[in-house]
């Protein structure tokens, strides 16, 4: 009795161009944005935990940690930013499901023409943010812009502003991706 090793193939990821196909890249990039909503729930945490220290700092210890109410702020603002992608992609994004839900149902055509211009409008509030954002990132480098105590703890804040820039991008291209979406459906009648 002999064993023959047969070699196993197995359909490549990538087509003749060595591009790998649509659906891959979609899959790709949804893990890319629900890692970065990931990401912004971790921060969520430790944001908590730096919090609650401070808390406990002051009333037991009578020694708050320094800059904590102003990295809170801005943190806060990084969360929303880096989560925003993945609340576009889950279609969670608030809406008056009172009036879509049941023209869905009637028309499935129509509310995607409507969905797909809403997507198209969330991509260019979200372009118009990171436009925005943009030229304070360059000032913020310029002057050596900060928050905390000089001399004590202070932290520069154009990381921060850098973090609402990418997490804008990221949401007006998911945006954009769910405005194409809609298109195909409305022209090939099929629902999403």
């Amino acid at each position: 009795m002999s064993l023959e090793l047969s070699e196993r193939t197995t359909p490549s990821p990538h087509t003749a161009s060595g591009v790998p196909p649509a659906g891959s890249l979609l899959r790709a990039w949804n893990v890319f944005v629900d890692g970065l909503g990931a990401v912004g729930s971790v921060l969520i945490g430790g944001l908590m935990v730096l919090v609650c220290a401070d808390v406990l700092g002051r009333n037991l210890l009578n020694q708050p940690i320094p800059t904590v109410a102003e990295l809170s702020a801005f943190s806060v603002v990084v969360i929303v930013f880096l989560q925003l992608a993945s609340t576009v992609r889950h279609d969670r994004m608030a809406r008056a499901d009172i009036f879509i839900d049941p023209l869905g149902r009637r028309h499935p055509r129509v509310a995607a023409v409507l969905g797909g211009l809403f997507a198209l409008l969330g991509c260019a509030a979200c372009a118009l943010i990171a436009w925005a954002t943009y030229p304070v990132i360059a000032k913020d480098l310029d002057i050596g812009e900060y928050i905390g105590i000089e001399g004590f703890a202070t932290i520069p804040t154009w990381p921060f502003r850098v973090l609402v820039v990418f997490g804008a991008g990221v949401a007006a291209i998911q945006y954009l991706i769910g405005a194409v979406q809609a298109l195909r459906t409305v022209t090939r009648g099929r629902l999403p």
